[in-house]
């Protein structure tokens, strides 16, 4: 299946609102402001007071300068949103500095900057904030102010502590934004392939409803080409008759008749061409239904000229025909899920249909390499693919993405279970069953008669 992956959509950078950043910057200032007091007042433990006061002004005063010279909505750019987490981490490292250096508990507020950068910003910045974090946890390891403790009972760490809530600042860093970054890659991913679906199920929506407006174009301006075919006929024949009783009293140029018999030509056409229209029109109805084997033919009558074998069987049961309603999406699912067979086959392709009073089902198959062990459970993931970008010539059929994943997605949505397999050895090739419950394939009865069906 070709994988559709639209410029931008892909892995975009979520720019950052300053709004945002500002709000937590706020937070941690009071947050610090409140450690300071409880530290100083409620445990009367000697504290630096004013110089960790001159470091958070100096924290509530950029806040200040940056609300008063940017818009909050203001979406910062990734360096700048990296800059003033760098800020943060500063400020921290300051504070900490004046209050014991690792051996303060808040020591491991160096995580939160780093875990904003992985949710937010490119990863070399993400990289660059948790290295930046790291230096400066160890650079305090060694060079701090006394702990604010109680005097008379000093609190003395050994050294090998230390070195080990150092090691365990790291490894938090290093394993929380790893987790940080791939859930939010992920979330990313999946929501690109929504939007990407969302255009998809909208371009054929939107192709559905050009074809009913083609319809009823052709239907609103039959009766007006009919009446000027008829007028024109009616007065070339009256023409013809007087020039041939030679009546005086009626006589026109030839040119005139002749224009009248080009007039009778032209609507003739017109009307030749709205008829194809309303032949090859697809939406007659709101509600226009299209029997199984028509479902299968239109999705297989695309693919047929590409040097593959299309082997349609459809079994014939003792209940009629499924019809259901002529739905974007599982023309698209259907097609796009055979278009992918097409393309791995190396000589045939099967599409195979049959149903009951319960049940709808359709499974294609072909004779390719089938889905890799590794994927078969993945598969219809989004941006799940193996085809190196540009690499993508004729017979380089290595690569399952975001089209699986739109297909699945819109036959889903129609109540479809859509089932991902491989042929059982010696046979080789891909199965992908798409199975509907019969009530949900099905147009009510009530909806058919009263189109007349």
């Amino acid at each position: 299946m070709s994988d559709i992956v639209q410029p931008g959509l892909n892995h975009p950078h979520r720019y950052v609102r300053l709004d945002t950043i500002l709000r937590l910057r706020w937070l941690a200032a009071l947050g610090q402001l409140a450690a300071i007091f409880v530290v100083a007042q409620g445990l009367d433990f000697e504290v630096p007071v004013i110089p960790c006061l001159t470091v958070v002004g100096i924290s509530a005063a950029l806040n200040l300068v940056l609300q008063t010279v940017f818009n909050p909505v203001h979406r910062l750019e990734p360096p700048f949103a990296a800059l003033l987490l760098a800020i943060n981490i500063a400020e921290l490292a300051a504070l900490l500095f004046l209050t014991g250096g690792l051996q303060n508990p808040f020591s491991f507020l160096f995580l939160a900057p780093v875990l904003i950068s992985a949710t937010a910003l490119p990863t070399r910045y993400t990289i660059a904030l948790g290295l930046l974090a790291a230096a400066c946890a160890l650079v305090l390891g060694f060079f701090h102010l006394p702990l604010p403790w109680d005097n008379d009972d000093p609190l003395v760490l050994p050294r090998t502590y230390m070195i080990g809530v150092w090691l365990s600042i790291v490894l938090a860093l290093g394993v929380t934004s790893l987790y940080a970054f791939q859930v939010t890659e992920e979330a990313r991913k999946l929501s690109d392939a929504l939007a990407a679906t969302e255009l998809v199920l909208t371009r054929e929506q939107h192709l559905t409803q050009l074809d009913g407006l083609a319809a009823a174009a052709a239907h609103e301006l039959g009766t007006p080409l009919s009446t000027i075919f008829l007028i024109s006929r009616e007065l070339e024949k009256l023409a013809q008759g007087h020039e041939d009783t030679h009546d005086q009293q009626f006589v026109l140029d030839d040119h005139i008749i002749g224009d009248l018999k080009m007039l009778r030509e032209q609507a003739q056409r017109c009307r030749d061409i709205l008829s194809k229209i309303t032949q090859l029109s697809s939406s007659g109805a709101p509600f226009d239904r299209m029997p199984l084997s028509i479902l299968i033919e239109e999705s297989v009558a695309p693919h047929r000229d590409f040097g593959i074998t299309i082997k349609v069987r459809i079994a014939v049961t003792g209940s009629a025909e499924p019809v259901g309603v002529r739905n974007p999406a599982i023309l698209y699912g259907v097609g796009n899920i055979l278009e992918n067979a097409v393309d791995f086959a190396r000589a045939s392709v099967e599409v195979n249909a049959w149903w009951n009073d319960e049940r709808v089902e359709i499974v294609i198959s072909d004779d390719g390499p089938g889905i890799p062990p590794d994927l078969l459970k993945r598969i219809g993931e989004p941006y799940l693919s193996r085809r190196p970008p540009g690499e993508e010539g004729p017979g380089e059929h290595r690569g399952l993405g975001l089209g699986v994943f739109i297909a699945r997605t819109l036959l889903e949505r129609t109540g479809a279970k859509v089932l991902f397999s491989n042929r059982v050895f010696p046979d080789h090739g891909a199965v992908v069953s798409i199975v509907w419950p019969r009530e949900d394939f099905d147009v009510p009865e009530r909806n058919r008669t009263s189109d007349g069906f």
